[in-house]
This record gives structure tokens, sequence and C-alpha cells, in this order.
């Protein structure tokens, strides 16, 4: 049975002296903010399409739904809900190293990406999930319960780490309240944080460049 570090929830530490530029520009709190709406899509590469294609459609039952082609790549889209996809990326004659991590696990090869997550409405879809992922001969784990979410952890073809979750709690879809600490329980919250949790509002944001 894979381990993950997720179902032995004992480190909350966070990380220090890391710091970024910031554009010191005071956010409106009446502002319109970007109409989030699940996930578009995550791009992901894979050297094989077609055990991608297997696995995501035909185990996960997220259905293909899409798919682009040029010289150098293919380009493939899958299901997860309404509006929400996750899409893989696979190069002509440009394979790329494989490699497989828990999720939660540091590694210095995986330095932005970590894991992903694909929701479920209740635990009732978590245990039928991991049943049809038993039954095709995939390992899973248990369900872990976070407190405000519950999980399953399982790996595709390409040694990429996933999860599936369902919200015990949701937070989307109404006000934040900060002193909730079923919801925010960081016992030494980043700045960002205090200043949420003070006046409602960021007095600064970090500037960004293209790479």
């Amino acid at each position: 049975m894979p381990v993950t570090p997720f179902q032995n929830l004992a480190g909350t530490g966070r990380l220090d002296g890391m710091e970024t530029q910031a554009n010191h520009v005071t956010t409106d709190s009446d502002e319109e903010v970007p109409r989030w709406r699940g996930i578009n899509h995550l791009a992901l590469i894979t050297n094989d399409m077609d055990a991608t294609v297997r696995f995501y459609h035909g185990v996960l039952g997220a259905r293909l739904v899409a798919d682009l082609a040029g010289r150098s790549f293919r380009h493939y889209f899958f299901e997860l809900g309404a509006e929400n996809t996750i899409a893989f990326f696979e190069y002509r004659n440009a394979p790329v190293e494989s490699f497989a991590k828990p999720a939660g696990v540091p590694d210095p090869r995986a330095i932005q990406f970590d894991h992903v997550s694909f929701n479920l409405p209740d635990e009732d879809a978590l245990l039928a999930l991991r049943s049809r992922l038993k039954a095709a001969g995939s390992e899973i784990t248990d369900v872990v319960d976070h407190g405000f979410l519950r999980s399953v952890y399982f790996t595709d073809p390409n040694g990429i780490a996933l999860e599936a979750s369902c919200w015990v709690v949701d937070p989307t879809g109404r006000p934040a309240d900060y002193a909730d600490e079923g919801l925010f329980s960081d016992p030494d919250p980043v700045p960002a944080v205090v200043e949420l949790r003070r006046d409602g509002h960021l007095s600064s944001v970090p500037r960004t460049q293209l790479a």
C-alpha cells in the first residue's frame, strides 16, 4: 500500500527565508475579482499518450473531449467536470525524463508542481473511485481525513502523483472566515494572511515577469 505524508499530519512547518519583490499597490476590496470556475485545464506532459488515454478515459472515466496536434506535439484534453479538464502534451521525437514522486514529498526535479487533486462530490464517490482503481489493478490509499476535506492518493502511468478529494466543509462560494480554525489552522501564518485577517485586504501584491 503506498503511503503519503498526508497520512501523518504532524508536519506543519513553513518555508523560511523566502522573499519576493513586491509591487506596493494597495488592492481595492471593492474591485471585481476574476470569476474562477474551477480548472479549465491543467497541462501536464506524457511520453506515452496512448497509455494516458487508456488510464484517464478508460480507468478514471475522465472522457477524452478534445485534442490538438502540430508537427512537434499532440495535446489531449480529458473532462473532469463542467468546463474543467486535465490536458497532456506529448512531444514528438523529444521525450522528457520520467520520474515518480509521492504527493507532498519534496524533490529537486519538481520545483513548482507537486500533485493535482480532482474534485468529487462526496465520500461515497471517493470510495467508488477507489474500488474502480483497485479493480483495474492500480494502487490507491485508504481515505485520508484532512478535517475540511477527505482524499485518496494514487499515481498515473507517467508517475504523476494524483489525489481525489471531496469537501467536508466547502470553503468556496462564500466569504472567508479567517477566524475559523477548522479552515485556517496555520499557527504562524504568512504576513499576507495576517493582513487579510486584520484589514480584510492586502497592502501589496508581487510583480512578476515572463520567463
